[in-house]
């Protein structure tokens, strides 16, 4: 048998799942062994031990000035801005996306344009939003709405454009309007897909989420990593770093879920 027709087992196929993780673990273990075997005072690689004491105290001990447990603080700040800027992202592209996707004189009037912006490096335009909206919460949120949305337009549109001509022909036999078709025929259509583009742009909005904190914030995630980089602990910021990566990871799974319990056609598919 071919192995493009194998199959693994359930029980082997999390064995396969889980050997990934378990094998970077042993890695991270013998280089951080090997850096202190030669040089005691290493901070590069902390040892694993070092890593679990480091998120323990973070997770619990408050600030000694305010009183506050930082972790939680920077956490729910990065997730509020995440949230909105995903949000208002998810919502522009969505309606522009089927604005293009069926409207001919939208599209040619509009396709182009986002193409060409999508091509703009949404960091490099940060300088900009920092004098443009300042160094507050609005800044941030419009990076993370910026650097998403034209790649969410552009794959909704498409998605429009790709829905079977005879629904829209049909629909227009029985009398509804550009507006019912847009309701009633595209977007039930359109949402599995919106799901599924905002699961891909989640990376780039964690992306630009930390590139404006570290640059310009006094709380968040980003700002917590490169605010202890100068004292070189590297035990803070791997913990930082694998929380970040777990939210992010339980984020994808949610969106996940939500798309197979709402559209489960779509799954199938």
């Amino acid at each position: 048998m071919r192995w493009i027709n194998k199959t693994p087992g359930r029980p082997f196929a999390l064995f396969l799942t889980v050997l990934p993780f378990v094998l970077l673990m042993i890695i991270y273990a013998m280089g951080s062994d090997a850096r202190r075997a030669a040089n005691p005072a290493d901070k590069l690689l902390p040892p694993p031990s070092q890593l679990v004491d480091t998120a323990a105290r973070l997770v619990s001990e408050p600030d000694r000035r305010s009183g506050e447990i930082l972790f939680w603080k920077d956490t729910a700040s990065s997730l509020r801005r995440l949230a909105i800027g995903v949000g208002l992202a998810a919502s522009l592209g969505l309606a522009f996306g089927l604005l293009i996707g069926l409207l001919p004189v939208a599209h040619a009037g509009l396709n182009s344009f986002v193409a060409v912006i999508s091509m703009v490096p949404p960091l490099a335009i940060l300088p900009i939003l920092f004098i443009v909206f300042g160094l507050g919460e609005l800044s941030k949120v419009a990076l993370i709405t910026i650097g998403i949305t034209p790649f969410l337009i552009r794959d909704l549109s498409a998605r429009t454009a790709e829905l079977p001509s005879e629904q829209i022909i049909k629909a227009q036999t029985l009398g509804a309007s550009s507006l019912a078709i847009a309701l009633r025929v595209a977007l039930p259509q359109i949402l599995p897909r919106l799901i599924q583009a905002v699961r891909l742009s989640l990376g780039p909005a964690w992306l630009f989420l930390i590139a404006a904190e570290a640059i310009a914030s006094e709380d968040g995630l980003g700002y917590r990593i490169f605010l202890v980089r100068r004292y070189l602990a590297m035990d803070v910021i791997l913990t930082y770093v694998a929380w970040i990566t777990l939210i992010a990871f339980v984020l994808d799974w949610c969106l996940a879920r939500l798309s197979r319990r709402l559209f489960p056609w779509a799954e199938a598919a």
